[in-house]
């Protein structure tokens, strides 16, 4: 089939390789403007546009998508039998989502209508959901909301997190729009109207990445651990000093019960530094200090003397 792209991270990659190893036409590859990154702030191109380019793929980067009169035009001329678009970001005006012969198609990170929105995988993770999975649909002119074609489901690990499970779903995003695109071609696609017993899925904020000893369990403190990591991070702070955790674990032994919480209970070179929490312990496994790179807890107590009785705040 004639198809263009849309599409930025390298979770949209994943599909954009996957089609474009199925041999379907490409016709361009639509993504963001290249953006200023790293510490020389050099313009650096999304993932998308970086494997277009490496595979001769034309390539549109439109400022704006709402009122581009001549973006617009230019997709008409482009004549798409479909538009397939994976984490792209916005939400395609009417006048585009009549252009393709077949509609437009979405992959999208859940188990639609469970997390509509920006981040579908990032919650699953903070939630402490055990499964999820990735759903193709057809685009309509809401967040999330068109009809659904295919569903993938796959289980979350114990200890998996957001980035891990982004991998994950990434691949298998990219199998199921080639199994859609089959689908449709053959005219056997099937296409299911999404219920109205949703929940959503926004952007994640900065303020929510701050660990609360006080409402937070062992559980939901290891969640945020997991679900932010490898975008923020969760922190909390020791002595003034800011502390960010990458990898923590529960532990069942309550160890000093009448400890208020944030407060370290054990410390062990080998073994890592215990916390105790609303409900149970966490023991601290992967630890970034302030101005510091993240490391092992073993290499963080080796350059940093913790007590028993601190508290993180």
């Amino acid at each position: 089939m004639k198809i263009i792209f849309m599409g930025i991270p390298d979770f949209a990659k994943e599909s954009l390789q996957a089609i474009h190893k199925e041999n379907h036409q490409i016709l361009s590859v639509v993504t963001n403007l290249d953006k200023p990154q790293g510490r020389g702030m050099k313009l650096t191109a999304s993932p998308v546009k970086q494997y277009a380019e490496e595979n001769e793929i034309p390539v549109i980067q439109p400022k704006t998508i709402k009122g581009n009169s001549e973006f617009i035009e230019k997709i008409k001329e482009l004549n798409p039998d479909v538009i397939c678009v994976v984490a792209y970001g916005k939400i395609l005006p009417k006048e585009i989502l009549d252009i393709p012969k077949y509609g437009c198609i979405n992959v999208h990170g859940s188990l639609l209508p469970k997390y509509r929105g920006a981040a579908p995988i990032q919650w699953a993770v903070l939630n402490g959901d055990k499964v999820t999975g990735v759903t193709t649909m057809y685009m309509n002119e809401g967040m999330d909301t068109g009809d659904i074609i295919l569903k993938e489901e796959v289980e979350i690990g114990e200890d998996e997190t957001t980035g891990e499970l982004w991998e994950r779903l990434s691949k298998l995003g990219g199998n199921l729009l080639v199994e859609t695109l089959k689908q449709i071609e053959n005219g056997t696609a099937p296409r299911e109207k999404q219920g109205n017993d949703f929940t959503t899925a926004p952007m994640l904020t900065k303020s929510m990445a701050k660990i609360n000893w006080e409402e937070q369990t062992a559980n939901e403190i290891k969640n945020l651990v997991r679900g932010l990591n490898p975008i923020m991070g969760a922190y909390t702070f020791l002595n003034g000093k800011k502390v960010k955790f990458w990898k923590v674990e529960v532990e069942k032994n309550e160890l000093d019960k009448n400890a208020k919480n944030g407060t370290i209970v054990k410390v062990d070179s080998k073994e890592g530094i215990f916390i105790k929490t609303k409900q149970e312990i966490i023991k601290v496994i992967e630890i970034q200090g302030e101005n510091a790179k993240k490391m092992p807890i073993q290499d963080y107590l080796r350059g940093n003397h913790i007590n028993v009785g601190e508290k993180f705040e």
